[in-house]
């Protein structure tokens, strides 16, 4: 007779992704509360905390936020959230709430 196998439940690898998705529904809602440059940070955000869930877990764990290879999308997110924090904090005449 074999060991019983731990499993975990159904969906818990999704985990990860939905927190990264809440930060996005965030952002949504700054956004449409006109405060684009706060949802952009926030989005900006939420692509490097997918970058750092990508990086520390194992492909198995990492649900939805593994696309490719490891290095593959924690490059494309890094570079993606980085590219979005610094348009916006550079774009100037407009107020950082604006």
């Amino acid at each position: 007779m074999s060991a019983p196998s731990r499993s975990r439940p159904a969906g818990l690898e999704q985990v990860p992704f939905a927190l990264v998705l809440v930060l996005v529904a965030v952002a949504a809602l700054r956004i449409a509360q006109y405060h684009w440059r706060q949802g952009a940070v926030i989005v900006g955000g939420a692509l490097l905390v997918a970058a750092v869930f990508r990086a520390v877990l194992p492909s198995t764990r990492a649900g939805l936020l593994a696309v490719r290879g490891r290095p593959v999308d924690v490059l494309s997110y890094t570079g993606l959230g980085l590219v979005i924090l610094f348009f916006a904090f550079t774009i100037t005449n407009v107020p950082f709430g604006g």
